[in-house]
């Protein structure tokens, strides 16, 4: 509730700000309330399903994000037209409405007398990173770092190659962003409970690693789409099951678990962009053949992973 609360704030001073650091300010006001949202929903939803449907749960989380980033670019586009702070607006209320929602429809994942605390025993982040599932946090680092690096340069990479501007990018994310909805809302849960997590997540880094490959041949609206949302499919099964995984094997509290890797993600969102910029202009090609090593550099994690796993319960 502190970070939706938060990010109503953040939105509605974006709205008011006249001069930079104001908007410098909101952001950052936003950026820390709301820092815990998405790993506060994610422990929610572990806490809420079996370890069966864990991963489900975890794939509806990601697209119900997924139609967020696809809905709303295209809502916010159609009301700043008459007026730039109007998205603002609208944004600060979507999220005061979700503050009602969650204060008074929303019932407590852990009812407190099935709360067990064990504050004294929980392990610490160093503790935690020191366990096999270190293995899973530098992963998802390792592919949000790959996905960064090429949604900062693809838009470059499209116009040089095919001459595709905003309007058709944006067709374009759409439909990758759609795919990719899906997949996570309708294949990942099933996925999981056929061929398990660690299986769907080596599954997604390799169709990752071809929707890479394909990327490199691009030369029209059309192959743009189709190897992009290629990609998309790929990216979507990756992080529920990794989410899915790792709430499994915790054993620092659904949480803090949540939380380190949605630090992990963060890292990589930061890192990713600034070395895609480096290495488009070295090569326009480089940031999609450095996502092909990065991805197979990620198996090679998750096999380490699967040998400490099977040295410590050997």
């Amino acid at each position: 509730m502190i970070g939706i609360a938060g990010l109503a704030l953040s939105f509605f001073l974006l709205a008011f700000a006249s001069q930079l650091w104001m908007l410098f300010a909101a952001r950052i006001i936003g950026g820390f309330l709301s820092a815990a949202n998405m790993p506060t929903v994610m422990a929610y939803v572990a806490d809420i399903t079996s370890d069966e449907d864990r991963g489900k749960g975890m794939g509806i989380i990601g697209a119900a994000v997924g139609l967020g980033f696809i809905f709303g670019p295209a809502i916010g586009g159609i009301f700043s037209e008459n007026n730039l702070t109007i998205p603002f607006y609208l944004a600060g209320g979507s999220s005061l409405i979700t503050f009602l929602l969650v204060t008074f429809a929303l019932k407590e994942s852990l009812p407190n007398k099935n709360e067990v605390v064990e504050s004294k025993k929980r392990p610490s982040i160093v503790q935690a990173l020191k366990e096999p599932t270190a293995n899973l946090f530098i992963l998802q680092w390792v592919v949000s770092l790959s996905l960064a690096g090429l949604e900062a340069t693809f838009a470059y990479f499209a116009f040089d190659r095919a001459g595709l501007g905003t309007v058709e990018l944006g067709y374009i994310f759409m439909i990758m962003g759609l795919a990719g909805a899906l997949v996570q809302g309708g294949l990942v849960g099933r996925m999981t409970k056929k061929w398990s997590e660690g299986n769907v997540i080596q599954i997604g880094i390799i169709v990752s690693a071809i929707g890479f490959t394909l990327i490199l041949f691009v030369d029209s609206f059309l192959t743009a789409a189709i190897f992009l949302t290629v990609f998309g499919v790929g990216n979507g099964l990756i992080r529920p099951s990794v989410s899915s995984l790792l709430t499994k094997k915790a054993k620092s509290g659904y949480g803090q678990t949540t939380g380190l890797l949605a630090s992990f993600d963060s890292l990589g969102r930061i890192i990713g962009p600034l070395l895609g910029g480096v290495l488009y202009g070295l090569a326009i090609y480089l940031p999609y053949v450095s996502g092909i090593i990065l991805s197979l550099f990620a198996l090679v994690i998750y096999y380490f992973y699967v040998k400490k796993e099977q040295a410590l319960y050997s």
